[in-house]
């Protein structure tokens, strides 16, 4: 599945420099990558690690949980685009050393992310009980459902705003300020889940509440780091080197061109993903637990492509910034290489420990079979998973960001909920019907970012 290889460069583009050896590529990749990688791993990690604690509480407890990602994830899905947005153009504007532009947008970035949010906020926790109750909420998952989204949607601002911040540094190249600003606000989250959840050292027992809190709590600290890490002289993004707030309409029109596009591709990631959420739902709390489960292992997997996948809009973006096409097209295949080496690691550990895995969630008999397939299941999806995942974030780098829309209203918004709810229900699969829609939707997705690279129209686009 190797896409390029150097050979492949020297012929198919005008080489406008020296190319660096396999070597120096892999360095500069790794050195770019394994920041992201590490911290898209521990962020999915706690994600895992706070599904094990809520477990204390029971299946209902895990359901009441997962059921809020989806509505949350619709929330978010304005500033997600936004960070796309940025991180593409912050990571061109680095490689044709327009600093002034780079620190302009994302002053502009943020002014709109806080007004934004506070709309969004507002609206998302006074709904929040018609929210839930329509992403299939049960009896016993509602109340702490809505009680979750409330406190989570509340404080989502400190969220958003890392996260623009976050993306500006790594388009950067700062891919080592977003790792560390994510582990303590992860830590922090962690330390608090053990301390409201339960309540222990003399905290109150605040069951899934407490889980929200401490989400939230470690969101203020990632924030302040985050916003921090804009007034280092050293950074690329330092926000005192530029005078003025708003940008260029040159600048406008970019980031409205890439972000619009990145924006729609995430409706459709949000529509998909809730309809296919609806559909498990509707199986029940039991096999809606055990389907979390496997989504927070599948989130395991997703952080190292999404690791890649960051490297690749950073080193492709600056690449095109100096007009070296044949450079994007080295670091894309090595991004690859490295990926498909972890999705083998992955795979070996879901297959020989994946019952021993679902065991620290949950004892249930049920559960465990539940999660016996869809480990089986996993261990294929890895690999079309991470491959798609660095795929479309190569093409997001290069601002063809209208494509992987196009992509994603085909794979996620359709086939995926489609196929799911075919197979689950008229055809009688349950659960494991629903997992292979998840593999349908990924195959395709994974075709559809395969044939883009190959055309090769990523690597003209201007932003």
């Amino acid at each position: 599945m190797e896409l390029f290889n150097a050979q492949h460069v020297l012929h198919g583009e005008p080489v406008t420099g020296e190319l660096p050896s396999t070597n120096s590529l892999f360095k500069t990749t790794i050195n770019m990558a394994w920041p992201s990688m590490v911290e898209s791993f521990l962020v999915a990690l706690v994600g895992f690690i706070d599904t094990i604690m809520v477990s204390t509480l029971g299946s209902y407890a895990i359901a009441a949980v997962g059921l809020t990602q989806q509505p949350k994830f619709i929330g978010l899905a304005l500033f997600m685009s936004m960070s796309t947005a940025i991180s593409a153009l912050v990571a061109r504007r680095r490689g044709e050393q327009n600093r002034e532009s780079a620190v302009r947008i994302l002053k502009t970035c943020i002014l709109v992310a806080v007004i934004l949010t506070a709309i969004i906020s507002v609206t998302f926790t006074a709904f929040a009980d018609p929210i839930i109750r329509f992403a299939g909420s049960a009896d016993d998952t509602h109340e702490a459902a809505v009680e979750y989204f409330q406190i989570i949607m509340g404080g989502i601002g400190f969220t958003t705003v890392m996260m623009i911040v976050n993306a500006a540094q790594r388009g950067a190249g700062n891919t080592k300020i977003a790792l560390r600003t994510n582990m303590v606000s992860n830590l922090v989250n962690v330390v608090f889940n053990y301390l409201l959840i339960g309540g222990n050292f003399g905290f109150p027992a605040l069951g899934t509440r407490g889980a929200a809190l401490a989400t939230v709590i470690g969101s203020v600290l990632g924030c302040a780091m985050s916003l921090h890490s804009m007034f280092a002289k050293s950074s690329f993004v330092y926000i005192r080197g530029v005078k003025g707030f708003f940008t260029s309409r040159f600048d406008v029109r970019s980031l409205i061109n890439v972000g619009s596009s990145a924006f729609v591709e995430q409706i459709f990631l949000r529509i998909g993903f809730l309809l296919f959420a609806i559909t498990v739902a509707n199986l029940g709390t039991t096999a809606y637990a055990a389907h979390q489960i496997g989504m927070n292992m599948m989130s395991l997997t997703f952080s190292l492509g999404d690791g890649l996948s960051v490297a690749s809009v950073a080193l492709i973006g600056r690449s095109l910034g100096e007009e070296r096409r044949d450079l994007a097209k080295l670091y894309a295949s090595m991004c690859q290489r490295i990926g498909l080496f972890c999705a083998f690691v992955m795979s070996m550990v879901f297959l020989f420990f994946g019952r021993n895995l679902y065991g620290l969630f949950s004892n249930e008999q049920e559960i465990l079979d539940m999660g016996v397939m869809i480990m089986r299941m996993l261990c294929v999806i890895i690999y079309l998973q991470i491959t798609q995942v660095i795929f479309f974030g190569c093409l997001r780098g290069a601002g063809d960001t209208k494509y992987t829309a196009f992509a994603s209203m085909i794979s996620v918004a359709i086939i995926r909920p489609g196929l799911s709810w075919l197979l689950c229900y008229p055809l009688g699969l349950g659960l494991l019907g629903v997992w292979l829609g998840l593999f349908g939707d990924q195959f395709m997705r994974f075709c559809l970012g395969y044939f883009r690279m190959k055309q090769g129209k990523w690597l003209k686009i201007k932003i």
